[in-house]
């Protein structure tokens, strides 16, 4: 895709600040993906040290530097807890079906779990990928057993596409599809601003 430039540093939803990583959130990376209820679906995401934490930044600010977007990290706009990070929610281009899409990833910490957080985030990523990249799909990848990840997935307006699942790392992923035609789709309802919940 080459390099691009958004006004997408930072997203807005009605509750949730999504910005760009920085090296100062390695913690909260490391805090996240050494948890086994975070990554009980896909334990090859697991980390185990600081460093591995590091690295995990490192290749996102890559995709950053290369493409303009990646994943950002979730935050409460105001109230209690405003500072702490929630997780983390964005798009990877990578390669499906032989065409390169956007994958949708998300990944919230435990302590954020029910509360519409996950669904919220990627909303608003589906959102701004409709409006900044439409012609690149959106795509989740999905364990099996994860009910919760594909009703994120479905309420950000993806649909189950049987004839694209694949092999993983973990296993077999059922894929979630948006404009996969490769034309860009109406957004689901919402806007990166203001999304519903």
């Amino acid at each position: 895709m080459g390099e691009q430039r958004f006004d997408n540093e930072q997203l807005l939803t009605e509750r949730l600040s999504m910005r760009r990583p920085t090296r100062a959130d390695v913690d909260a990376i490391h805090a996240i993906h050494r948890d086994p209820r975070a990554c009980a679906h896909n334990p090859s995401d697991m980390l185990t040290t600081r460093r591995d934490a590091e690295d995990l930044y490192r290749r996102w600010a890559a995709h950053w530097q290369h493409h303009g977007f990646g994943y950002w990290v979730i935050r409460r706009r105001r109230g209690n807890g405003s500072g702490a990070v929630l997780g983390f929610c964005g798009l990877k281009l990578m390669r499906l079906g032989g065409r390169e899409v956007l994958n949708l990833f998300y990944r919230i910490a435990p302590s954020a779990w029910g509360d519409g957080v996950a669904t919220e985030a990627a909303t608003a990523v589906v959102a701004w990928a409709i409006a900044y990249v439409p012609e690149h799909p959106v795509i989740a990848r999905v364990r099996p057993d994860n009910a919760a990840s594909a009703r994120v997935a479905a309420r950000a307006g993806l649909r189950r596409a049987e004839q694209l699942d694949t092999y993983g790392e973990d296993g077999i992923d059922w894929i979630y599809i948006g404009n996969w035609e490769g034309t860009a789709r109406t957004a689901p309802s919402t806007s990166v601003d203001s999304p519903s919940r």
